[in-house]
């Protein structure tokens, strides 16, 4: 019975898989007008823009966990430091008062050498005690202390979790209000719902999947950068400040293209000020707009951040554009280049970009 259930879900989920894949050319197969393009960017933003939603609720829901797990140790903490505070007060009150120096009259007083050295073997008891309760009560003090700010810092995050999924269920209904009144003006509503339908299924069952990998094909090629130099050593050159690092758009091209098989359908644009890289395949079209920053944080480096991202010719938001940016790092690192510079600026020209680096020892 288990086999017979489990071809039957393999059926059915190969069924659903083809009609996913048929969808794009049921969608592309007429013109558009551009009302149905506008409908159809914001139910594609929608159901995006709730997946943001459900991230930050789960996260939320984790961060309110975690909130409980260190208020109670932040109360036994407490408890613990409570029980020692007493005798490390103790402690300092002694050496305050002059009993410890008592003591170390009676050490220096004996009348025999072994009175001393069992008085200072004694002394020495005491002593260690003493630094025993007092660093004991200084660790669990400390503790406490970053207990405390780790417990803030979760708390804030709190905060702007709460603030953000707020301003994200606004920017859902403002979203769907707009659809709404689309439809009701429609002239024909029904074939827009189902429009709506079909590009939301094709999105979930494929399209995201599929820009996910793209994005993770390009992650993968990036983080082999500094071999593009062991074929192109003329792209460095000496400056009075440093080093010049020119790549050219061809050469980028050639270079992506032969780390995967999957970047081979898309091509690599240089433009004044941004990079736009645009691929095709089977029914997905793929467009992405960006531009490159110098950060220092954590680590020197060329950080590229995605402007713009269309998915079959549907803007996608930018919820989606801020996940892809941190589940797949497109950028490269100068020191693994050349292990005693850094950037200090990175400029896109029109069929170049140029990156300044620096020496830094």
């Amino acid at each position: 019975m288990d086999r017979i259930n489990r071809v039957m879900s393999a059926f059915f989920l190969s069924i659903s898989l083809t009609v996913a894949l048929l969808l794009p050319a049921r969608l592309m197969a007429a013109p558009m007008s551009d009302e149905e393009l506008k409908v159809l960017q914001e139910s594609l933003s929608i159901v995006e823009i709730d997946r943001e939603i459900a991230r930050i609720e789960k996260e939320q829901q984790l961060t309110e966990q975690n909130i409980q797990q260190l208020e109670l140790q932040l109360k036994d903490k407490n408890n613990q430091i409570r029980g020692n505070q007493e005798q490390a007060g103790k402690r300092l009150a002694a050496y305050y008062m002059g009993e410890r120096e008592t003591l170390l009259s009676a050490l220096l007083s004996a009348n025999s050498l072994k009175d001393f050295f069992s008085m200072l073997d004694y002394y020495q008891l005491i002593a260690e005690r003493d630094r025993y309760i007092l660093n004991s009560y200084k660790t669990e003090y400390a503790d406490l202390a970053k207990t405390k700010r780790k417990l803030d810092k979760l708390s804030s995050d709190l905060d702007q979790m709460k603030a953000g999924l707020l301003q994200q269920r606004k920017r859902v209904a403002l979203l769907q209000q707009s659809v709404d009144g689309s439809l009701s003006a429609s002239v024909d509503p029904e074939k827009l719902k189902e429009m709506i339908r079909e590009l939301t299924v094709y999105w979930e069952n494929v399209g995201l999947y599929e820009v996910r990998r793209y994005f993770r094909a390009l992650s993968a090629a990036m983080s082999g950068f500094p071999d593009f130099l062991k074929d192109h050593e003329d792209s460095l050159s000496s400056d009075k400040e440093g080093y010049i690092l020119t790549v050219k758009e061809e050469d980028l091209n050639n270079f992506l293209h032969g780390r995967n098989e999957l970047l081979k359908n898309m091509s690599f644009v240089f433009e004044d000020e941004r990079i736009v890289a645009q691929g095709r395949r089977e029914g997905l079209e793929l467009k992405v707009e960006g531009h490159y920053t110098v950060e220092n944080e954590p680590q020197n480096s060329i950080t590229f951040h995605v402007d713009r991202l269309l998915f079959n010719g549907l803007e996608l938001p930018d919820t989606t554009r801020l996940e892809l940016e941190k589940d797949f790092d497109l950028g490269f690192y100068p020191k693994k280049i050349v292990p005693f510079v850094e950037a200090t600026e990175a400029e896109i020209r029109k069929g170049t970009l140029i990156i300044k680096l620096k020496i830094a020892l």
